[in-house]
């Protein structure tokens, strides 16, 4: 009787940490924890320090970012549940930069209204704790922590002024379609769990590659999984949160949505594709080309009638979130193809991290003078402020394509990406990234023209004879974010090094 009881006991081994490989995780969580502790202890004499804590924060984390890249080995624990390599480096060092800068242009914002400033910080920290986690995660219950660690602050972070009625109806419809796309998303992870008896990604990759999994349910787990992550990284049709989430959201919070949020989603979406589904190209390649293809119309035509500034941008955001699809359409392709989808993607996803966070820094500054995001606000910006308006022409110039600034870049390899294989329905979609380039460039233009041609409003409410004087942690991500979007532009060949990342030839060999 003994014996027979003894087999049923299973002996569970810890695992071996690398506690290397989650030093910047565990930095996070630290500063995390010290934010809290100075809210219960100082209470609001706290206020004083907590931005400069998270600042300090999001840059010691990256300390061990960039001594992981030195060592330049990659490494693997949880039983390859968790991989730091180059891939998951890159990114992590993008969305804690992209933090960093969030924190920048959030200090004088939050610290001047009406807000629980401690708790919005550890409400930053923590979505970005999430973040950091999603670029190494390779298991799909991990990958769906990390997406949850990231979401529920971003959903509080969104409704932030507790008193404004469209930053309540931001958060609410931002947690309600965020609740929806979350159930979608674990709906098609279980029929993945349950078609191939594994959450991780690479024995997920084996069963549907090689055959031993149902061909249905396999199909339909895929369909789910990338419908969930449409949502997130608000891809047309799945957009219909963003514009009102934006406009509503307090100014610092939109910018950390557009471009930390959304990068997380594809970094998730990138991992599942290229590790866990990269069998299945006869599923996913047509499924991405439909959906770039319709977010890159969607987002431009849309994007052609708004008078709101953070309401172009969120359907901008939209379309960018096209280009930023059009490249797995034809990744299956073969695995040279893969690695070009890749790197593509992750170039595109670090320079628009730089070139839209700076189009928000203009926003914030400029609003402080008008109080408000509408285009016609904008009018004559360059006779009263020519240094904002040079900026944000730098940064709408830079989101439409045009050389010498860092989006041209970006644009060019997306489209390499997608003509290198040769496939007919590859040049298709480059064809009409090119077309959407075209489209862009005009509402982004009309707005270059309001500032730079046209007289400032006869009826402004808002002084237009001084220059608008920033302040100095907005200024410093206004010089961050254009020295980064010029160098993208000017320099390609430098962040076409760090952003040269492979997925698919390290696990098959």
């Amino acid at each position: 009787m003994l014996g027979s009881a003894s087999t049923l006991i299973v002996a569970f081994e810890r695992p071996a940490i690398d506690w290397h490989a989650v030093a910047p995780e565990l930095t996070l969580l630290g500063f995390g924890a010290l934010l809290t502790l100075v809210d219960i202890v100082w209470l609001e004499r706290g206020r004083a320090v907590v931005s400069a804590l998270a600042s300090f924060g999001l840059l010691a984390s990256m300390v061990p970012v960039v001594t992981l890249a030195w060592d330049g080995a990659d490494r693997s624990t949880f039983w390859g549940a968790y991989v730091v390599d180059d891939y998951a480096l890159v990114m992590k060092a993008v969305f804690l930069l992209a933090g960093y800068v969030v924190v920048l242009l959030s200090t004088n914002y939050i610290a001047e209204g009406d807000y629980w400033e401690n708790e919005y910080y550890q409400m930053l920290l923590s979505a970005v704790l999430g973040m950091v986690v999603m670029a190494s995660a390779r298991d799909l219950v991990t990958i769906f922590v990390a997406l949850e660690l990231l979401s529920i602050p971003a959903y509080l972070m969104a409704t932030w002024r507790k008193r404004d009625l469209r930053s309540n109806e931001a958060g609410l419809k931002y947690y309600l379609m965020g609740v929806f796309a979350s159930a979608v998303l674990l709906y098609g992870m279980s029929l993945l769990y349950g078609a191939t008896g594994s959450t991780m990604l690479t024995d997920i990759d084996a069963a549907v590659s090689g055959g031993g999994a149902p061909l249905a349910v396999v199909t339909l787990g895929v369909i789910f999984v990338v419908v969930g992550f449409g949502f997130k990284v608000s891809a047309f049709p799945f957009h219909t949160w963003a514009p009102d989430t934006y406009e509503g959201a307090p100014t610092p919070v939109t910018a950390f949505l557009s471009v930390a949020s959304k990068a997380a989603g594809f970094v998730a979406l990138l991992s599942l594709v290229f590790v866990g589904f990269w069998g299945r190209a006869d599923v996913y390649q047509p499924l991405m080309w439909a959906l770039a293809a319709a977010s890159m119309f969607g987002g431009n035509l849309m994007a052609l009638r708004q008078t709101n500034l953070v309401r172009l941008l969120a359907y901008s955001g939209v379309a960018q979130a096209g280009y930023m699809l059009a490249p797995l359409a034809v990744a299956g392709e073969s695995l040279a193809t893969a690695d070009d989808a890749l790197s593509s993607v992750v170039t595109y996803l670090a320079i628009y991290a730089a070139m839209n966070l700076g189009a928000f820094a203009v926003i914030i500054a400029v609003a402080r003078r008008t109080a408000s995001a509408e285009i016609d606000t904008y009018k004559g910006l360059f006779r009263y402020s020519p240094g904002l308006a040079v900026a944000m022409t730098i940064f709408l110039m830079a989101l439409a394509g045009i050389p010498p600034l860092g989006g041209w870049f970006a644009k060019f390899e997306i489209v390499l990406a997608l003509l290198s294989p040769g496939t007919a329905w590859g040049v298709a979609l480059g064809v009409i990234v090119a077309v959407n380039s075209v489209i862009a460039l005009y509402y982004y233009a009309r707005i270059a023209s309001h500032m730079w041609v046209e007289a400032p409003p006869e009826s402004a409410d808002f002084d237009t004879t001084t220059p608008i004087k920033p302040p100095t942690s907005v200024s410093a991500a206004l010089v961050l974010t254009g020295a980064a979007t010029l160098a993208f532009g000017i320099l390609p060949q430098w962040v076409g090094h760090f952003t040269d990342v492979s997925l698919v030839i390290a696990l098959t060999g």
